[in-house]
């Protein structure tokens, strides 16, 4: 049966001018898991990844990781992730007070994008798509990347966001449950999904088997 392992980009650089590069950790975290699915004899059909710049770079740590450097990915911006700042910049100006303070703590940014995707999830404000343009999106590149599988293994390198709509859909839960979803994916976190003729089913979700040991979980990050 075709499988899919989506894989959520390594550690983003969070508070730098360019928050879409990857930081030096995550570079390290897609080349772990690289390296895990090399030792444990893993190999792909297809590789492909969102067209962001954290996506091209945690594919290429994790083909280093595989020993296959120079490997052709394709990309499918369908996979990126919404523009969660222009999000946050729609609700701010309906909500100015709940905007964090400067130098606030990174726990306070988090629950700040999660009340504004609660509010765009309600329609309650617009981000530069709409939450059925996102639905809309997520829902087409699940069935590009059925339909691509054939068979064979599939790997996938996309957001958080994009993954949490992805088990919504699969598994017919509520549009709320994108943001708790989309909260708790952690970086270089592997999901698991089987595409069959009824459509693709989740298998497993949100695992870290490179960095769930004693020496590595001080490494595990959600950025």
């Amino acid at each position: 049966m075709p499988e899919i392992f989506v894989v959520r980009h390594g550690q983003a650089s969070f508070g730098s001018d360019n928050y879409d590069q990857l930081s030096e950790l995550g570079w390290q975290q897609a080349r772990w898991l690289g390296e895990h699915w090399a030792e444990d004899g893993q190999k792909f059909d297809h590789i492909v990844s969102g067209d962001l710049q954290r996506h091209r770079e945690t594919a290429r740590g994790i083909c280093e990781g595989l020993g296959l450097a120079g490997q052709r990915v394709e990309e499918l911006p369908q996979l990126n992730e919404f523009d969660f700042k222009n999000v946050m910049h729609a609700y701010s100006e309906k909500n100015p007070q709940a905007i964090p303070a400067a130098g606030a703590e990174r726990a306070d940014y988090y629950r700040f994008l999660k009340l504004a995707m609660q509010a765009w999830s309600a329609g309650d404000i617009v981000g530069a798509e709409s939450w059925q343009q996102f639905e809309q999106r997520i829902e087409e590149v699940l069935g590009i990347l059925a339909a691509g599988a054939r068979g064979g293994r599939t790997l996938v390198v996309s957001s958080g966001g994009a993954i949490a709509m992805m088990v919504r859909q699969i598994l017919g839960a509520p549009s709320h449950s994108v943001t708790q979803l989309n909260m708790q994916i952690k970086n270089t976190a592997v999901s698991h999904f089987f595409a069959g003729r009824s459509g693709v089913s989740l298998h497993s979700f949100n695992h870290v088997p490179h960095l769930d040991t004693r020496q590595r979980r001080e490494f595990i990050t959600y950025s």
